[in-house]
């Protein structure tokens, strides 16, 4: 198993980096928020995965082997294959998905392209012995998780009302969801005015 690669971004394109190492490029598929660290020219760290298929190798990378994790866990799911998995980590943090699965909430879930209310149901009922529980999940779940699917849809709403599709509004959400995240492992509500800042910011150097 190949678990991480190092080394320059050679380049960069709208869904994977190429990085060389030893003198090879190698293509690594990533999510949006992953991309968005990268800077072409400069070195770089990823956690990766090794999809095995009879006709393909596919490579995965991740900006924290936590994600990596996430990923490889989320595929235990019954219709949770490698891109839908790398889907949902574009749309949601592994602390936003650990939330979502342990509040069951739905309305999160289904926000990823290719997730419907059957499938969102059965990722809760799989995954929700899998995925894990940490304590600021439990502590959202009990006090209301949905405080994470509230400053999303309310930064989705602002960019769009801004002029943004609804796909560039996903791609800046899942770049600033770090921030919303330590907020809330801090026990704070995330602030939707400095997240649409950071959101537009992100928009603005893509």
């Amino acid at each position: 198993m190949i678990a991480s690669v190092t080394g320059r971004v050679a380049a960069i394109a709208p869904n994977g980096v190429v990085i060389e190492v030893g003198g090879i490029g190698i293509h690594t598929h990533c999510t949006p928020g992953t991309l968005a660290s990268l800077k072409v020219g400069e070195q770089a760290r990823l956690a990766t995965s090794l999809v095995v298929r009879e006709e393909s190798l596919t490579l995965y990378g991740f900006a924290t082997d936590d994600e990596r994790t996430v990923f490889e866990l989320l595929q235990t799911a019954s219709g949770v294959g490698p891109k839908l998995a790398l889907s949902m980590l574009a749309v949601h943090s592994p602390h936003a998905l650990r939330v979502a699965v342990a509040s069951a909430d739905l309305k999160a879930l289904t926000r990823v392209p290719g997730i419907g209310q059957k499938g969102a149901q059965r990722i809760v009922l799989e995954l929700k012995d899998r995925l894990g529980t940490p304590d600021e999940a439990v502590d959202a779940a009990l006090n209301g998780g949905r405080r994470v699917a509230v400053w999303r849809d309310q930064v989705h709403s602002g960019l769009v009302g801004l002029g943004y599709s609804g796909k560039d509004a996903d791609e800046a959400i899942a770049i600033v969801e770090p921030e919303a995240d330590a907020d809330l492992a801090a026990g704070r509500s995330p602030q939707v005015a400095s997240l649409l800042k950071s959101a537009l910011r992100a928009l603005s150097v893509r």
